[in-house]
């Protein structure tokens, strides 16, 4: 499927923030339901090599989440964060962890925001703030952005086959 949309990576120079903009072809209410429902996100979130499986998801304030990316060769990865604000359809704010990182601390706080745009079509706008542009540059550098613009691709196929309800 030829994708229309195109995320955007913005990350200005020395600072500990970036920001992820996308626009996507379905009214808000559902687009926020694929960014917090845990079986959809288990069908788009990570790159196509990868399989996502929910441990733990508690979206409400105060809960945590905990999920494993699995590659093709069976080489996994895990994630996990705290959950600070679930307010539908307008706003996700919750922490970020990448635990394949050989001493912790370098937790992302994430404030995703959800706009509704004309003819039912939605832009999801998240803020990532950093403990430190070395951890932001290094996030980038580690292939980031070309998961993350596979994931919303795939988003975009799930929602274009009505798989989102």
């Amino acid at each position: 499927m030829a994708n229309k949309n195109k995320t955007s990576v913005i990350a200005e120079p020395g600072k500990q923030e970036l920001f992820i903009v996308r626009e996507f072809d379905a009214p808000r209410s559902l687009v926020y339901k694929a960014f917090s429902d845990k079986k959809l996100l288990e069908g788009w979130l990570g790159c196509q090599q990868m399989k996502v499986k929910y441990e733990k998801f508690e979206p409400r304030a105060g809960g945590s989440y905990r999920y494993i990316s699995t590659m093709e060769n069976g080489m996994s990865f895990g994630f996990h964060g705290v959950c600070h604000d679930f307010s539908p359809p307008e706003r996700i704010i919750q922490t970020f962890e990448f635990e394949g990182l050989p001493e912790t601390g370098h937790v992302v706080l994430e404030t995703t925001k959800f706009e509704d745009l004309p003819s039912g079509r939605t832009k999801v706008t998240v803020q990532s703030v950093f403990q430190s542009t070395a951890d932001r540059d290094g996030m980038i550098s580690a292939g980031m952005e070309y998961g993350v613009v596979d994931a919303h691709n795939r988003l975009d196929e799930m929602i274009e086959l009505n798989l989102i309800q």
